[in-house]
């Protein structure tokens, strides 16, 4: 059989090109050298403290979308969500046998456990508290390795929390801090309240919980002690309990303001912190970038641009505070 023509040749091979294209094309992602026709890139999720099913992984999907990655189609994401902090090695090391191409990771235990199952995954962190602190990375202009992403700067937003809880206590002399010290980076958050508070003329109570049977001889110290207000660490242990320490701060009648929104809408008075909506939704064009081929090396580190100061007047009504007018015109939110 006679060959066909050159340009008959060049027009078929430019053709099934095109329709490859227009297959990719349809997903909304163009063509990534190395990926197989129709196999969905696999892409790990590792968290202790945000699960699957909370409106911050929503968002991570819907920025995956907005980016074209479609799960189903061309993404898979494979979720592990630990109940308990022991759990977390394991669904680490679960995800990397599953060979997945990127893990993003939620909270300092997800990341610190997705870092030691691989050395050669990119890691992408939602949430880190300090991602320098941390000893994740090496700056955040050049993190280096294979860990980079989002911080959300969270003790350098403490010394805030303070003023706003001073603008709001007139006469705040004492505060309690409600913190776990079995996680590995509340200690950095202590030492920043400490710091804060002092620059402030404030007194502080450290109040240590380990398990939830220590939440009222807490409450009870921080009463006997005379805190005229709490400041609260987050972490998984105490997202775990958030509707309880809503409930003692009710009971104690003691102003208490959180990290995040979460403990607000569990009951909680106060909130001020980075919107982790936003960090996930962001979270989701390191992945894009990084199943495109780039190296999570050279990604610099992003700081929170989106915060929310979410109040409770339902709780204040319930602990006898009246919330001053010049505190409310600042809040994102307002629970009635």
């Amino acid at each position: 059989m006679r060959a066909a023509p050159r340009s008959r040749r060049h027009f078929l091979q430019l053709g099934s090109a095109l329709v490859g294209s227009g297959l990719a094309a349809g997903c909304g992602v163009l063509p990534i050298p190395g990926q197989r026709l129709g196999q969905p890139r696999r892409v790990g999720y590792l968290s202790a403290s945000t699960p699957p099913s909370s409106p911050s992984v929503d968002a991570l999907r819907q920025g995956l979308h907005e980016l074209g990655w479609v799960e189903g189609q061309n993404i898979a994401i494979e979720y592990r969500f630990a109940e308990r902090p022991d759990q977390i090695s394991d669904l680490a090391a679960n995800l990397v046998s599953l060979n997945v191409e990127v893990m993003v990771a939620g909270g300092s235990l997800g990341i610190r456990a997705a870092r030691d199952a691989t050395p050669t995954i990119p890691i992408i962190m939602a949430n880190s508290d300090d991602a320098v602190g941390s000893g994740f990375v090496a700056s955040l202009s050049r993190p280096g390795g294979t860990i980079t992403g989002l911080t959300q700067i969270s003790p350098q937003l403490d010394g805030k929390r303070l003023d706003l809880l001073r603008q709001t206590i007139p006469g705040l002399s004492h505060l309690g801090v409600l913190w776990n010290p079995a996680h590995p980076a509340t200690p950095l958050d202590v030492k920043e309240i400490e710091d804060a508070a002092r620059a402030l003329g404030l007194q502080v109570l450290s109040l240590e919980v380990r398990d939830p049977e220590a939440f009222e001889a807490a409450f009870r110290a921080a009463t006997q002690e005379h805190a005229s207000a709490l400041s609260v660490i987050r972490d998984p242990f105490m997202i775990s309990h958030e509707k309880r320490v809503a409930e003692l701060a009710v009971q104690h009648r003691l102003p208490t303001i959180f990290p995040t929104k979460n403990f607000v809408q569990a009951g909680g008075l106060m909130a001020y912190g980075p919107s982790l909506a936003d960090l996930f939704r962001r979270a989701a064009t390191y992945v894009d970038k990084i199943l495109k081929g780039a190296r999570p090396a050279d990604l610099p580190i992003e700081q929170p641009t989106a915060f929310e100061f979410v109040i409770n007047l339902k709780t204040a009504q319930a602990i006898g505070l009246t919330v001053p007018q010049s505190i409310l015109q600042q809040t994102t939110e307002v629970i009635r």
